[in-house]
Order: C-alpha cells, then sequence, then structure tokens
C-alpha cells in the first residue's frame, strides 16, 4: 500500500514538472510571444494597461488653473481618509462668498488605488496616473499636495 501511494505521488510530480517544463520550452522556442516585462531594465519602453492605477493627480493647464471647486465629494468617497480638502471662502466680484479650494492634501501612504475619489468628483479634476515607483525612505514624502502653488480655478466651472 505504502509502495503504490509512493509510485503514485512521483508519478504526479515529474507529470506536473514536465508540463510546466512543457510551457518554458514553447516560450523558449517563440520568444515573440513572451509578456512578461523585464522591469526594471525596459523601463523605457514599458507599456502599463490603460486601467492601470498608480496615484491620484490634479491636472492644471498652461495658465496654471485646475477644475476643483472644492466640493469635498472626493473626500467623502475615500474609504480611508487619503484626501483632505481644505477650503477658503472668496469673495466674488458680486461681493457674494463663494467657497474654493486652498489646499488639496494627499495621503498616498494610505490609499487603497480604489478609484472612488475619481469616480466621485463632479467636475473630473483628479485623475489616477499611472505613477508606480513609490519607494522612498521618508514618510513624509508620501504626503502630497495636489494643488499647485497660486492655481486657481479655471473659468466656467462651477
Amino acid at each position: 500500500m505504502f509502495i503504490k501511494e509512493y509510485i503514485s505521488d512521483v508519478y504526479r510530480a515529474v507529470s506536473s514538472l514536465l508540463k510546466g517544463m512543457k510551457t518554458t520550452g514553447h516560450y523558449f522556442i517563440r520568444p515573440k510571444e513572451i509578456i512578461t516585462q523585464q522591469y526594471p531594465d525596459n523601463r523605457a519602453q514599458m507599456k502599463l494597461p490603460e486601467r492601470f492605477r498608480g496615484e491620484v493627480v490634479m491636472s492644471h493647464d498652461d495658465n496654471n488653473e485646475h477644475a476643483c471647486t472644492g466640493c469635498t465629494a472626493c473626500e467623502l468617497a475615500c474609504p480611508n481618509a487619503t484626501i483632505k480638502i481644505i477650503t477658503k471662502f472668496d469673495t466674488t466680484p458680486e461681493g457674494k462668498k463663494k467657497k474654493a479650494l486652498d489646499t488639496f492634501v494627499y495621503h498616498l501612504e494610505l490609499c487603497t488605488m480604489c478609484n472612488l475619489c475619481v469616480e466621485a468628483c463632479p467636475t473630473s479634476a483628479i485623475k489616477m496616473a499611472q505613477t508606480f515607483e513609490h519607494s522612498v525612505y521618508d514618510r513624509n514624502k508620501l504626503l502630497k499636495k495636489l494643488n499647485q502653488p497660486g492655481s486657481k480655478l479655471r473659468a466656467g466651472v462651477e
């Protein structure tokens, strides 16, 4: 009984090994079909999938204007408090006070890249970038301010 189980185990192990070697031999003969990317050797020509989520970024145009109104929808949608929106009140030319973005704080070390903040944004002010190399020695470098200094709300965005 023991010998029968032993021979059966050896047979399954050898067949599993040969199945893996068959796959390896297939790619050895046809190197054009290999889909594994050799990171970091191929950084220059590396292509990430379009749906890849790296980190949240806020787009600014050439005039240093963004589309964030400071509505805090992204902050409320974030499941683990990665985003903190600090707002201020600006006075419009008509004399009315209007809420505006002061600082958009993003804690990259807390982010799960779930994309809920991007989906919640009514003005599409933020998006997920394709950056993925986030290793740092100082944890404070993972705290990011997404709005650029001196940036303002793009005209026509409400």
